[in-house]
């Protein structure tokens, strides 16, 4: 599986070619009746069951292929260092002890060593957005408000 510093980003070609295969394979699995669907690779002629909801997977893989964005697949329940969790919300391991020792965060230790959900650490990034883009409205409701906004 890719660490995070393998990822790349689509290439002009890989995104021309994930918008073309993921318009056919939306088209395709809108017309399915069977919930394990034979697939054909043409160069090999060998024909595979998949699961469909590996099938529209694989659809919304080329769907943020097609948009340009980067992509990684991290299983569920995969714990991660405070080090990288830090790192992927952008802040400070420091700041990251403290979020966890708040309560803020669920983790584990191991011996002396905290560990920290992927999920756990994705769900609280989305948290903090939401958070964040209701601070600007807020900020933006009360300018209006003040008439420092013009318009």
């Amino acid at each position: 599986m890719e660490t995070f510093k393998n990822i790349k980003k689509p290439s002009k070609d890989e995104q021309e070619l994930a918008i073309q295969s993921y318009d056919a394979l939306s088209s395709v699995i809108e017309q399915l009746k069977s919930d394990n669907p034979e697939i054909e690779i043409e160069e090999t002629q060998e024909r595979i069951k998949i699961p469909l909801s590996a099938l529209k997977f694989l659809g919304e893989i080329l769907k943020a292929m097609s948009q340009g964005k980067l992509l990684s697949l991290v299983p569920v329940a995969t714990e991660v260092t405070t080090q990288k969790a830090a790192e992927i919300l952008g802040c400070s391991r420091p700041h990251l002890v403290k979020l966890l020792e708040k309560g803020e965060i669920e983790y584990t230790k191991v011996g002396k060593h905290r560990r920290v959900k992927f999920e756990d650490v994705m769900n609280y990034k989305e948290k903090m957005k939401k958070s964040q883009k209701q601070q600007i409205i807020d900020i933006m409701k009360s300018d209006e408000e003040l008439g420092l906004y013009d318009s």
